[in-house]
């Protein structure tokens, strides 16, 4: 067990150097864009939250169907977790995109297809997690957890595929072919720096979640137990 977390731990520091790497990359050395110039490089930091936090929900949607199939509390914590890195990494996109959006289009907000949807995406999951916190029966909760995880996903290809499918403000996907090599290097480094935190994260969270879980079930024989005093008394 100490040698999991140690290795964990270790994924977690190696993602924030490269994070280091990358934004300096990405900062200092990647040349500017033709057309939106410097505030362009808010998009090492904006796609890559945005492939990360669709990379946790994906996890999360596993995590439920697993969970679902054996019942097992650990993929219930598993998919807690990487509910909450997914949502924490959707709302920094959905700043970040705000912020470029503001420079480039001239307005804050626009309810654009992609805007729209990772916004929804957001709500769906945050519902998630406020159905969870409602549900006091742990099994009942893992499961009802997992179904509203697996309703809610069906909205991630929805925001990947969005911009195929209809009329939008942002570009399809690009591709290296169609990216600068100087500016693919600082994208790749911090799309892999965010995904082992958010690794570290999720695998921290679940933990919490699993002796959250235990002090649950060593607890309620004890109110069970002082629900019948009452009773006869």
């Amino acid at each position: 067990m100490t040698r999991r977390i140690f290795g964990v731990r270790t994924l977690g520091l190696l993602g924030l150097g490269l994070l280091l790497v990358g934004s300096y990359f990405g900062l200092f050395v990647a040349p500017a864009e033709r057309y939106m110039g410097q505030v362009q490089r808010i998009m090492y930091v904006h796609v890559p939250c945005a492939w990360i936090a669709m990379v946790c929900y994906t996890a999360a949607f596993v995590f439920a169907v697993i969970g679902l199939w054996n019942g097992k509390p650990r993929w219930d914590a598993r998919t807690t977790g990487a509910i909450e890195v997914g949502a924490v990494l959707n709302a920094l996109l959905l700043v970040q995109g705000s912020i470029w959006a503001r420079a480039t289009w001239g307005v804050w907000w626009d309810w654009d297809v992609r805007l729209t949807t990772s916004l929804v995406m957001l709500l769906l999951f945050a519902g998630v997690l406020a159905l969870r916190s409602f549900v006091d029966d742990s099994d009942r909760r893992a499961t009802w957890t997992a179904v509203a995880t697996i309703v809610a996903f069906v909205d991630v290809p929805l925001v990947y595929f969005c911009v195929r499918w209809w009329r939008s403000l942002h570009q399809t996907q690009s591709t290296p072919e169609t990216v600068s090599p100087a500016m693919v290097l600082p994208l790749r480094l911090n799309a892999i720096a965010i995904l082992l935190i958010a690794i570290w994260l999720i695998a921290q969270r679940a933990k919490l979640e699993r002796e959250r879980l235990r002090k649950e079930q060593v607890d309620e024989p004890a109110r069970v137990t002082a629900g019948l005093e009452v009773t006869d008394a």
